[in-house]
């Protein structure tokens, strides 16, 4: 997957890097036809804004999260990242299967 970090009015250090990958990791365990992800990272003020869109087979996928520190914004942003591509992942997954299942045992 392509990963593209930037940082509006904020310097992206290597632990930030480092931790925007592994919280990411998270998301793609879930779906793994995740394509690339554009994540913005963006202070203003006291606002701390994380922003990402995520493009994965069938979907475009975007989530933004504003908290007083930048580590909870991403994780903020994340569960909600996590969220969607589990919803998007139901809606791909063939249900057909199942219920044939389900009439061959009743039978």
């Amino acid at each position: 997957m392509n990963l593209n970090l930037s940082g509006h009015h904020v310097d992206l250090t290597p632990a930030l890097r480092e931790y925007v990958h592994e919280k990411l990791k998270r998301v793609e365990r879930h779906f793994d036809h995740l394509i690339s992800a554009e994540i913005v990272l963006t202070v203003e003020k006291d606002r701390q804004k994380a922003e990402a869109t995520v493009h994965a087979s069938g979907a475009d996928l975007h989530a933004e999260a504003t908290e007083t520190d930048m580590y909870a914004a991403i994780d903020r942003l994340m569960d909600k990242l996590d969220r969607q591509t589990r919803r998007h992942k139901d809606k791909v997954r063939d249900h057909h299967q199942e219920e044939a299942h389900k009439r061959m045992t009743i039978q």
